[in-house]
């Protein structure tokens, strides 16, 4: 969203507005993680918020889904399992990725990351798949009782 300079009342473009950046940002990033973030201190928290989710998950080109799939190929490949959990949690909830979109995703990274990193994917994945459809579970409970 494009803001006003109030001393030109010409548009500025909120890639070189630095708060609508951030708010950008801030908001991608909650929407990529599905949690609400919080803004934070700090040359790296910024250049995370605003470079990061502000400009590299705005930019048109790929979808949502994508840049998840990218994501989670890469993180499977250098091991990165702690915010990988977190993507597979959140693609989930967001529907971005389903749970056989998931598993089709263990059977062809492990063929290309190697088996130990496929299986210690699969792991997540179904770790992941079952908190999900144990909360939809819930949710759907919790509904038919009201």
């Amino acid at each position: 969203m494009d803001a006003t300079d109030p001393t030109t009342d010409s548009p500025v473009s909120s890639h070189t507005n630095p708060s609508a950046r951030r708010a950008r940002g801030l908001e991608r990033m909650g929407e990529v993680y599905n949690f609400e973030v919080s803004d934070g201190p700090g040359d790296f928290f910024s250049y995370t918020v605003e470079h990061l989710f502000g400009d590299i998950w705005e930019r048109e080109g790929l979808s949502l889904r994508d840049r998840r799939l990218l994501l989670i190929g890469l993180m499977v490949a250098e091991g990165l399992d702690g915010t990988l959990g977190i993507q597979l949690d959140s693609c989930l909830e967001k529907g971005d990725l389903s749970a056989d979109d998931l598993r089709e995703v263990v059977i062809f990274l492990s063929h290309y990351a190697g088996w130990p990193k496929g299986a210690g994917l699969n792991s997540m994945v179904e770790t992941s798949i079952a908190r999900h459809e144990k909360k939809l579970a819930k949710q759907a409970a919790a509904d038919s009782a009201e």
